[in-house]
C-alpha cells in the first residue's frame, strides 16, 4: 500500500510543479496579486460546495478570532509571496527556500504549541538554516525581493500550520476554510485597481489551469494519505526540486546552480530528519511537522487537511 501512496504523492507533486510552471509563465505578464485573486475566484464554487456540506453543528462565529485572523492573513500572504518569487527567481532556488517551512514549523511550535524540542531536532533546524544560507550565499549573490518573498511564504505557511494545530480541535472546519478564503479574495480584490491588467484568452486559460491543477493534485495527495502513512508521503514533496530543475532548463533557460542544489539537499535532509524524529515520538506531543499535510503553496484555499477530516474523521491539521 505504501508503494501506491508514494506513486500517488509523486504524481501529485509533479502536477503541483507543473502548476508552478504555469504560474511562472502567467506571472511574467500578470501581477501575483491578480493571479491569486482570479485563481481564488475559480476555486470559490468548489470550496463553497464543500463547506455547505459540513454537518458539524454550530455557528460561523470563531472561538479563537485572534488566532483565526492571523492564520487568515498568513494564508493570503503565502500564495502572493510564493508566486512573486516564482516570477523572479529560478524555480529550483524558490523551492529550496520554500522547503524551509518544516524548520520554521518546529521553531514556531515552541511558543505557540508549547512543544519541547530536543537537541537532535534543534540541530536539524540549525543545519537546515545553514542550507538556506548556502542557497542565498549572502555577499556573493545579490539578494532581492524575490528571496524575501520566498522566505515570507515559508514563514507564512509555517505560521498558519502551527495555528491550525492549535485551534483545529475547537473550530468548525467550515470556519477554518471560510475566513481565510474570504480574507484572500477581499485583500487581493483591494489591490486590483492598482495592478489589474486586461487578460487575454491564454492568460485566462492559464489561471483556470492553475486552479484545476491545484485541485487535482490536492485530491491525489488526499488519496495517497489514505493509502500510506504520513512518514511515507510527506517527504515526497521534496521531489519538486527535481521537477524544478528539469522544468527550469526546458522552459526558462535556467542553468543548474550547484550551490542551490547543495543547499536544497541540506534543507531536505533536515526536513526529512525532523519528520522521522517526530514519527518516533519522544518529546513531541503534537508532531506539528508530521501532522501538517498542506502543500507549501496553493491558491484558492485548497487544503489537504480539510479533505482528510471530511473523509476520515481526523482533525483538519492531521
Amino acid at each position: 500500500m505504501n508503494v501506491k501512496a508514494i506513486l500517488l504523492a509523486l504524481l501529485a507533486y509533479a502536477i503541483f510543479s507543473s502548476h508552478d510552471v504555469v504560474v511562472k509563465f502567467v506571472a511574467s505578464e500578470v501581477s501575483a496579486f491578480q493571479i491569486v485573486f482570479f485563481s481564488s475566484l475559480f476555486s470559490f464554487p468548489l470550496l463553497t460546495l464543500l463547506m455547505v456540506r459540513d454537518a458539524t453543528p454550530g455557528t460561523l462565529r470563531p472561538r479563537h478570532p485572534g488566532w483565526l485572523a492571523i492564520r487568515s492573513l498568513s494564508m493570503s500572504v503565502i500564495p502572493v509571496s510564493a508566486f512573486y518569487a516564482f516570477s523572479v527567481l529560478p524555480m529550483a532556488q524558490t523551492y529550496a527556500l520554500l522547503f524551509a517551512t518544516p524548520l520554521l514549523v518546529t521553531l514556531l511550535s515552541i511558543p505557540i504549541l508549547g512543544e519541547k524540542v530536543g537537541l537532535p531536532r534543534m540541530a536539524a533546524v540549525l543545519m537546515g538554516f545553514i542550507g538556506v544560507m548556502v542557497v542565498l550565499r549572502p555577499g556573493d549573490t545579490e539578494l532581492g525581493p524575490g528571496h524575501a518573498a520566498a522566505l515570507l511564504a515559508a514563514f507564512g505557511n509555517a505560521l498558519q500550520s502551527v495555528i491550525l494545530r492549535k485551534i483545529s480541535t475547537v473550530e468548525r472546519r467550515v470556519v477554518l476554510m471560510l475566513f481565510p478564503m474570504l480574507t484572500t479574495v477581499i485583500l487581493m480584490g483591494c489591490t486590483m485597481p492598482f495592478v489589474y491588467v486586461p487578460l487575454d484568452g491564454v492568460e485566462i486559460g492559464g489561471l483556470a489551469i492553475i486552479a484545476l491543477f491545484g485541485f487535482i493534485a490536492t485530491l491525489l495527495l488526499v488519496i495517497s494519505y489514505t493509502y500510506g502513512e504520513a512518514t511515507t508521503v510527506a517527504p515526497m514533496q521534496y521531489s519538486q526540486i527535481i521537477w524544478a530543475a528539469i522544468f527550469g532548463v526546458i522552459f526558462f533557460d535556467e542553468t543548474l546552480d550547484v550551490m542551490t542544489l547543495i543547499g536544497a539537499g541540506i534543507i531536505i535532509a533536515s526536513g526529512v530528519f525532523i519528520v522521522l524524529r517526530e514519527a518516533r515520538g519522544g518529546r513531541s506531543d503534537n508532531t506539528p511537522v508530521l501532522r501538517t499535510r498542506s502543500r507549501v503553496v496553493s491558491s484558492g484555499g485548497l487544503n489537504v487537511s480539510f479533505f482528510l477530516k471530511r473523509n476520515s474523521g481526523e482533525n483538519p491539521s492531521e
